[in-house]
Protein backbone atom coordinates (compact mmCIF):
# COMPACT_ATOMS: atom_id res chain seq x y z
CA UNK A 1 0.00 0.00 0.00
CA UNK A 2 1.74 3.22 -1.18
CA UNK A 3 1.41 5.64 1.91
CA UNK A 4 4.04 7.87 0.40
CA UNK A 5 6.31 7.82 3.30
CA UNK A 6 9.76 9.73 3.27
CA UNK A 7 12.15 6.99 4.74
CA UNK A 8 15.33 9.60 4.73
CA UNK A 9 13.48 12.01 6.39
CA UNK A 10 11.84 9.59 9.20
CA UNK A 11 15.77 7.96 9.65
CA UNK A 12 16.77 11.18 10.15
CA UNK A 13 13.98 12.36 12.70
CA UNK A 14 14.15 8.90 14.48
CA UNK A 15 18.16 10.33 15.18
CA UNK A 16 16.10 13.06 17.83
CA UNK A 17 18.67 15.11 16.38
CA UNK A 18 15.81 18.05 15.18
CA UNK A 19 14.80 18.19 18.81
CA UNK A 20 17.94 18.93 20.14
CA UNK A 21 18.04 21.77 17.47
CA UNK A 22 14.09 22.79 18.48
CA UNK A 23 12.65 21.65 14.99
CA UNK A 24 9.18 20.77 14.68
CA UNK A 25 7.35 17.68 12.84
CA UNK A 26 4.02 18.26 11.35
CA UNK A 27 2.37 14.74 10.08
CA UNK A 28 -0.86 14.76 8.18
CA UNK A 29 -3.13 12.17 6.15
CA UNK A 30 -6.30 10.95 6.16
CA UNK A 31 -7.83 8.60 9.44
CA UNK A 32 -6.52 5.55 10.38
CA UNK A 33 -2.97 6.06 8.24
CA UNK A 34 -0.27 5.84 11.09
CA UNK A 35 0.29 10.01 11.97
CA UNK A 36 -0.12 8.82 16.08
CA UNK A 37 1.78 5.84 15.42
CA UNK A 38 4.75 7.57 13.83
CA UNK A 39 4.03 11.10 16.26
CA UNK A 40 4.35 8.27 19.21
CA UNK A 41 7.23 6.57 17.58
CA UNK A 42 9.36 9.67 17.28
CA UNK A 43 8.12 10.28 20.99
CA UNK A 44 9.59 6.92 22.21
CA UNK A 45 12.97 7.88 20.68
CA UNK A 46 13.72 10.86 21.58
CA UNK A 47 12.58 9.46 25.19
CA UNK A 48 15.90 6.92 24.71
CA UNK A 49 17.69 9.97 23.79
CA UNK A 50 17.00 10.99 27.65
CA UNK A 51 14.93 13.73 26.44
CA UNK A 52 11.14 14.28 28.04
CA UNK A 53 8.56 14.29 25.81
CA UNK A 54 4.57 15.16 26.72
CA UNK A 55 1.28 13.66 24.53
CA UNK A 56 -1.88 15.19 24.53
CA UNK A 57 -4.78 14.98 22.54
CA UNK A 58 -5.60 18.72 21.52
CA UNK A 59 -8.76 18.64 23.13
CA UNK A 60 -7.50 16.70 26.43
CA UNK A 61 -5.16 19.57 26.58
CA UNK A 62 -7.51 22.37 25.84
CA UNK A 63 -9.44 20.59 28.97
CA UNK A 64 -6.64 20.64 31.34
CA UNK A 65 -6.18 23.70 30.67
CA UNK A 66 -9.41 24.82 31.96
CA UNK A 67 -9.09 22.68 34.76
CA UNK A 68 -5.19 24.15 35.86
CA UNK A 69 -6.79 27.70 35.50
CA UNK A 70 -9.90 26.84 37.54
CA UNK A 71 -7.65 25.20 40.54
CA UNK A 72 -4.78 27.81 40.46
CA UNK A 73 -2.43 24.89 38.84
CA UNK A 74 -2.10 26.77 35.27
CA UNK A 75 1.42 28.23 35.96
CA UNK A 76 2.69 25.43 37.21
CA UNK A 77 1.04 23.35 33.80
CA UNK A 78 2.46 26.22 31.97
CA UNK A 79 6.27 26.06 33.09
CA UNK A 80 6.10 21.74 33.09
CA UNK A 81 4.88 22.26 29.15
CA UNK A 82 7.61 25.05 28.40
CA UNK A 83 10.17 22.64 29.33
CA UNK A 84 9.17 19.66 27.76
CA UNK A 85 11.72 18.95 24.90
CA UNK A 86 9.01 17.49 22.81
CA UNK A 87 5.30 18.21 23.17
CA UNK A 88 3.17 16.04 20.99
CA UNK A 89 -0.12 17.56 20.21
CA UNK A 90 -2.35 15.07 18.38
CA UNK A 91 -5.81 14.79 16.62
CA UNK A 92 -5.12 18.15 15.68
CA UNK A 93 -7.92 20.49 14.11
CA UNK A 94 -10.78 18.27 14.42
CA UNK A 95 -12.68 20.61 16.06
CA UNK A 96 -12.96 24.60 15.60
CA UNK A 97 -10.96 26.36 18.23
CA UNK A 98 -12.18 29.44 19.91
CA UNK A 99 -10.44 32.80 20.81
CA UNK A 100 -9.66 31.80 24.37
CA UNK A 101 -8.60 28.07 23.50
CA UNK A 102 -6.44 29.76 20.69
CA UNK A 103 -4.96 32.15 23.06
CA UNK A 104 -4.01 29.82 25.53
CA UNK A 105 -2.16 27.44 22.79
CA UNK A 106 -0.79 30.24 21.28
CA UNK A 107 0.73 31.04 24.90
CA UNK A 108 2.40 27.54 24.88
CA UNK A 109 3.36 27.72 21.67
CA UNK A 110 5.38 30.70 22.27
CA UNK A 111 6.81 29.74 25.21
CA UNK A 112 8.82 27.01 23.65
CA UNK A 113 9.59 28.85 19.91
CA UNK A 114 13.03 28.41 19.37
CA UNK A 115 13.95 26.58 22.49
CA UNK A 116 11.93 23.20 22.29
CA UNK A 117 10.18 20.92 19.82
CA UNK A 118 6.52 20.38 18.83
CA UNK A 119 5.43 17.43 16.79
CA UNK A 120 1.25 17.79 15.67
CA UNK A 121 -0.85 14.94 14.09
CA UNK A 122 -3.31 16.17 12.04
CA UNK A 123 -6.48 14.94 9.69
CA UNK A 124 -6.51 18.31 8.19
CA UNK A 125 -4.07 19.11 5.58
CA UNK A 126 -1.50 21.81 6.20
CA UNK A 127 -3.48 24.55 4.50
CA UNK A 128 -6.56 23.87 6.51
CA UNK A 129 -5.31 24.87 9.00
CA UNK A 130 -6.10 28.46 9.48
CA UNK A 131 -9.37 28.22 8.55
CA UNK A 132 -9.57 25.90 11.64
CA UNK A 133 -8.90 29.14 14.37
CA UNK A 134 -11.94 31.45 14.93
CA UNK A 135 -9.51 34.20 15.28
CA UNK A 136 -7.58 34.32 12.32
CA UNK A 137 -5.08 36.68 14.12
CA UNK A 138 -4.53 34.26 16.28
CA UNK A 139 -4.26 31.78 13.83
CA UNK A 140 -1.47 33.57 12.10
CA UNK A 141 0.64 33.75 15.14
CA UNK A 142 0.38 30.02 16.40
CA UNK A 143 1.07 28.86 12.69
CA UNK A 144 4.04 31.29 12.73
CA UNK A 145 5.48 29.71 15.68
CA UNK A 146 5.14 25.73 13.86
CA UNK A 147 5.16 25.75 10.05
CA UNK A 148 8.52 27.72 9.45
CA UNK A 149 11.44 25.47 10.88
CA UNK A 150 8.88 22.36 10.65
CA UNK A 151 9.47 18.81 9.11
CA UNK A 152 6.59 18.21 7.40
CA UNK A 153 5.49 14.15 6.63
CA UNK A 154 2.26 14.03 4.63
CA UNK A 155 1.24 10.76 5.00
CA UNK A 156 -1.74 8.92 2.34
CA UNK A 157 -3.58 5.55 2.30
CA UNK A 158 -6.33 4.09 3.40
CA UNK A 159 -6.99 3.19 7.28
CA UNK A 160 -4.48 0.51 8.51
CA UNK A 161 -8.32 -0.42 10.49
CA UNK A 162 -9.59 -1.34 7.76
CA UNK A 163 -6.41 -2.63 5.62
CA UNK A 164 -5.90 -4.94 9.49
CA UNK A 165 -9.80 -5.58 9.86
CA UNK A 166 -10.74 -9.22 9.88
CA UNK A 167 -14.25 -8.77 9.02
CA UNK A 168 -14.52 -9.56 5.53
CA UNK A 169 -12.44 -12.95 5.92
CA UNK A 170 -14.95 -13.80 8.86
CA UNK A 171 -18.11 -12.77 6.78
CA UNK A 172 -16.46 -14.97 3.45
CA UNK A 173 -15.93 -17.75 5.23
CA UNK A 174 -19.59 -18.15 6.21
CA UNK A 175 -20.58 -18.19 2.79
Amino acid sequence: MARNLDHALLRSLFTGKWVTLHHNALITGPTGVGKTFISCALGTAVCRLGLHVRYYRVSRLLQDIIVAKGDGSYRRLQRQLSKTDLLILDDWGLAPMSAPESRDLLDILDERTTTHSTCIASQLPLELWHQNFTDGTLADAILDRIVHNAHRIEIQGESMRKVKSNLSQVENSDT
